[in-house]
C-alpha cells in the first residue's frame, strides 16, 4: 500500500462529509418501502442514486430489475456499479441496501422520520443508520477513489440491493439465483449492515433460525369435571419442560459466537380459554431456537418431534407443530480468510481496535453469499437502533467507516 495514496484518499473522504450529509439528506426524503409495507418499492430511490452515480464520474453502472406487480413501474431495481482498479483479478464488493423500514409510530418521533435533522453529530431520520449510513459510506468511498484519480488495488464493486427488509426475494436473493456469474469465488465480499459502536465486530457467522409454534389439542370441559377432558394447557407445560432436553442434546459450543451455545427459548403464548373454570382442548405456545451451524436443522425438528410424541403419549393429546421460520446456516467464514485479515487492519489503523471475528444469533443478508461458499464479513460501526423511532446515523461513523472500507481496498 502506497501511504501517499492513502492519506489522499483519507483526507479527501474527510472533504466529503458535506457531500455525504446532503446525500443522506436527499435519499432519506425518498420513501423506498417495500410493497408488503404498504410503499412502492425502490424505484424512486434507485433512479436518484443512479443518476447521482452518474454525475459524479461512474462509467459502469448496471441496473438489475426484479418484477414486482405491486411496485413502481412493476419492477425492483437493483443497482450494480465499479471502479476500474489496478487489477481486475478479483473485486471488492461493498453491498447495501436501499430499502427502509415504515416509521411505526409517529407520536414517538421527535421530529419528521423523512426529514433528516442533523444534531449533536448525528442524523435524525428513517433509515439513516439502517441502510444509508453504510451504502453513503460505500458510494463515497468510491467518488473519494474517482476524485482523486488513484485506482484500487483491484476493482471495486457497489451492490446497492431493494427488498432486504422482507425477505431479499426482489433483492439479493434474487440476484444470486439469476445472476450467478456476478460474483466469483475469488472476490471479497463486505456488507456493512451490522455492527458495534466500536468497530470491534467482524460478523463471520451466523446460527440456524427455527421458528416452532405448537399447538396442544385435547378435550375442553368444566374445571369441577376434569376426568371427563383433557388438559391442553398442563400437556403444553409438560412440554415446554421437556423441550430444555435440546440444550442437552444439541451441547456443543463455539467461542466464535457470543453466546456460545444453541439457544431454545419458549416466547409467544396465546389465550386459551377467557374463563378460570374451563380446562382447555387447546393450547397454543411458539419456540425460538437459535441453532450452532455445526448442526442440521432437520436434525432438531426430528428431535423435537420425538420430544411431542411422548407428550402426546402420556397425556392422550395431539401436538402439531409449525414452523413460521426455518432457515439452515450456511458454514461460517474462516476466521482466518482474507476479507477478515483486510478488515482488522483496516480497522486498527482507523478506530485503533483490535476487531474480533464473531458469530451472531440473528441473520443477515450475509448468508446468501455464504450459502454460496462466498467470502464475505458483516462489519460497520453502528449505535444499532435501527427500526426504533428516532434513528440515527453517527456521522463520525459514516465517514470512518469510509475510511476503513479505503484501506481494505488499497491493500495489496
Amino acid at each position: 500500500m502506497l501511504q501517499n495514496e492513502l492519506q489522499k484518499i483519507m483526507k479527501r473522504i474527510e472533504d466529503l462529509e458535506g457531500q455525504m450529509i446532503d446525500f443522506q439528506r436527499k435519499i432519506t426524503s425518498i420513501k423506498a418501502l417495500s410493497p408488503i409495507s404498504g410503499g412502492e418499492g425502490e424505484w424512486d430511490k434507485a433512479m436518484y442514486i443512479k443518476d447521482f452515480l452518474k454525475e459524479n464520474g461512474f462509467a459502469d453502472i448496471q441496473q438489475i430489475d426484479a418484477p414486482d406487480k405491486d411496485a413502481k413501474n412493476g419492477k425492483r431495481p437493483n443497482l450494480i456499479a465499479r471502479v476500474k482498479g489496478k487489477s481486475n483479478e478479483k473485486t471488492i464488493w461493498l453491498m447495501s441496501h436501499m430499502d427502509v423500514v415504515p416509521e411505526g409510530d409517529m407520536k414517538k418521533w421527535d421530529t419528521n422520520p423523512w426529514k433528516v435533522v442533523v444534531a449533536d453529530g448525528k442524523i435524525y431520520g428513517r433509515g439513516t443508520e439502517d441502510n444509508q449510513q453504510s451504502l453513503t459510506s460505500s458510494v463515497f468511498t468510491a467518488i473519494a477513489f474517482l476524485n482523486e484519480d488513484i485506482q484500487p488495488e483491484y476493482d471495486l464493486g457497489l451492490i446497492l440491493v431493494a427488498d432486504e427488509e422482507t425477505g431479499s426475494g426482489k433483492g439479493l436473493d434474487y440476484l444470486m439465483e439469476n445472476h450467478p456469474m456476478l460474483i466469483k469465488g475469488h472476490d471479497l465480499i463486505i456488507v456493512p449492515d451490522a455492527g458495534e459502536p466500536d468497530g470491534a465486530m467482524i460478523e463471520i457467522a451466523e446460527k440456524s433460525i427455527v421458528w416452532i409454534q405448537f399447538t396442544t389439542k385435547g378435550k375442553q370441559t368444566h374445571a369441577s369435571l376434569p376426568t371427563k377432558g383433557i388438559n391442553a394447557f398442563r400437556a403444553a407445560s409438560n412440554l415446554v419442560v421437556r423441550l430444555e432436553w435440546l440444550h442437552e442434546i444439541f451441547n456443543t459450543r463455539d467461542d466464535v459466537f457470543d453466546i456460545s451455545y444453541s439457544t431454545f427459548e419458549p416466547t409467544k403464548k396465546t389465550a386459551n380459554v377467557p374463563n378460570i373454570n374451563t380446562i382447555p382442548g387447546e393450547d397454543v405456545f411458539c419456540l425460538d431456537c437459535r441453532l450452532l451451524p455445526v448442526y442440521e436443522v432437520d436434525d432438531l425438528l426430528k428431535e423435537v418431534r420425538k420430544i411431542c410424541d411422548g407428550v402426546e403419549k402420556d397425556f392422550n393429546v395431539k401436538i402439531e407443530m409449525e414452523t413460521p421460520q426455518l432457515l439452515q446456516a450456511p458454514p461460517a467464514t474462516p476466521v482466518d480468510s482474507e476479507i477478515v485479515e483486510r478488515l482488522k487492519k483496516a480497522i486498527k489503523e482507523v478506530y485503533h481496535v483490535d476487531a474480533k471475528p464473531m458469530g451472531i444469533g440473528g441473520g443477515t443478508v450475509a448468508a446468501f453469499f455464504r450459502q454460496k461458499k462466498l467470502p464475505v464479513a458483516v462489519w460497520s460501526t453502528i449505535d444499532d437502533v435501527c427500526h426504533q423511532p428516532n434513528e440515527y446515523a453517527v456521522i463520525s461513523n459514516m465517514v470512518n467507516d469510509a475510511k476503513v472500507f479505503a484501506h481494505v481496498c488499497l491493500q495489496k
